[in-house]
């Protein structure tokens, strides 16, 4: 993981029916992040948004009130929609903040959300999202300037075999974003074959397969073989965070291995072969693998 959730569970809301809400924690970043700071901006404002305790805090105007007591800009408010609403009380867990792209003084951290909400009838809606957070440089912390939420299509026909197959194969972790873009039909299957390979080896937990990503590889004006759906990020595999194993053994088989299965582009914790044109390791990969695949 990008990080590790840790600390003490967050205290349930002050309502009777609320002892239903599970118990989150706060998140916090791994000791080992190119720079901790990015994403523990851009986790808080998640935190701050999508958490409240009383019927009115999933207005748009308590969200406001509650981003200029933090100090962030109460106008990102309007991009966070997704985690807003009328229910009585909500409760939320960051599970992940991965790199959709870190430079000298900008980066995009993806935020990969649960969400859980407590409706006027008194039962709990489980829900997610995937938000794409834009964020400069900025002293003694990064600034928070912009938020992309995940946006995936409605399903147009039933999903392929190979879709369905690995939405049900227990090895393979699905945040909601991914599965919506599973079922949309909008995620190539060569993509969804090699996860379900790489899946009879290894349990995979993915982090964004095509919403939620930048449209354009980060700093560039190239579109994203995530955009176009040919594109996979995994953020742990066999359960233990990328960004701790580093370039030990399991993460570079784990590359190799996915060549193998026809991945053209494999960025992640080590440069394979050394500026060749299949591996490739920066800052913004040592936290997951990419895979991208060839049209």
């Amino acid at each position: 993981m990008s990080g590790t959730t840790s600390g003490r569970p967050r205290s349930a809301p002050s309502t009777e029916a609320a002892a239903s809400l599970p118990e989150t924690e706060k998140w916090s970043p791994s000791s080992r992040d190119v720079d901790p700071r990015v994403k523990r901006a851009a986790v808080r404002l998640v935190e701050v948004v999508a958490a409240w305790e009383s019927a009115g805090g999933g207005s748009a105007a308590s969200a406001r009130q509650r981003l200029g007591q933090a100090g962030y800009d109460p106008a990102l408010a309007d991009d966070l929609e997704p985690l807003l609403g009328d229910a009585q009380a909500a409760v939320v867990q960051v599970g992940l903040a991965q790199y959709g792209g870190i430079l000298t003084s900008s980066a995009s951290v993806l935020v990969v959300v649960d969400q859980w909400r407590l409706d006027r009838r008194g039962d709990v809606r489980p829900g997610g999202t995937t938000l794409d957070i834009r964020l400069l440089a900025d002293e003694p912390q990064w600034t928070v300037t912009e938020v992309r939420p995940a946006r995936w299509e409605r399903p147009g026909v039933e999903p392929s075999l190979v879709a369905r197959q690995l939405l049900e194969n227990d090895r393979v972790t699905l945040p909601f974003a991914a599965v919506g873009d599973i079922r949309s039909g909008t995620v190539d299957d060569s993509v969804l074959r090699a996860l379900t390979q790489l899946a009879e080896t290894y349990r995979l937990d993915v982090s964004v397969l095509r919403s939620g990503h930048p449209l354009r590889v980060f700093g560039t004006d190239r579109i994203s073989d995530h955009t176009e759906g040919r594109a996979v990020d995994i953020w742990a595999i066999d359960g233990r965070p990328v960004i701790e194993l580093g370039a030990a053994k399991v993460v570079t088989d784990f590359m190799r291995a996915a060549s193998d299965v026809g991945a053209y582009q494999v960025g992640g914790p080590a440069d394979l072969d050394g500026g060749g044109p299949v591996y490739f390791a920066d800052d913004t990969h040592q936290d997951h693998i990419h895979l991208g695949f060839p049209v």
